[in-house]
């Protein structure tokens, strides 16, 4: 093998990756359960995953947003969602917290973060989104590392 042909990792140990699908499965089962809608966790998972630079990730969950009735422009304004009014307080406590997750930064801005979740969500749902902040950072790292191509669409 040629040290440029591509390992899809989900190829070479499928059991794992089914594993994690399972997870992926679960996870966004129990977001539902806590309240939270589609809505916010394709939220969730485009916003990890343009932290991450994901392009095979964005691709299919920006599709899965927007088909979801996510509306256009608050996908574009994603990335700046702090400084618009388009986001409930929900939105933004969950956003907050993946954002922390993903990112990981000191001491303090964690602190600072996991206290606006707090307020906003229920134990349940701060829990559902760290999981599914968690599981799309793994997700992301899979098709990165995979370098899993983002093919033109036929519409």
């Amino acid at each position: 093998m040629s040290t440029t042909e591509h390992i899809f990792l989900d190829k070479y140990h499928p059991g794992s990756w089914r594993a994690l699908n399972g997870l992926g499965l679960k996870v966004r089962e129990a977001a539902l359960e806590s309240g939270l809608d589609r809505k916010v966790i394709e939220l969730l998972n485009v916003r990890t995953s343009q932290i991450n630079g994901c392009a095979y990730c964005l691709d299919m969950h920006v599709a899965d947003a927007l088909k979801g009735g996510e509306s256009a422009q608050r996908l574009a304004v994603l990335p700046a969602w702090r400084d618009t009014a388009l986001f409930d307080g929900v939105e933004r406590a969950a956003l907050a917290l993946a954002e922390s997750i993903t990112n990981l930064p000191d001491a303090r801005t964690r602190e600072l973060e996991d206290a606006y979740a707090r307020d906003h969500l229920t134990d349940e749902q701060y829990s559902a989104v760290s999981w599914l902040a968690i599981t799309m950072n793994a997700f992301n790292r899979v098709s990165i590392t995979s370098q899993h191509p983002v093919r033109p669409k036929t519409d």
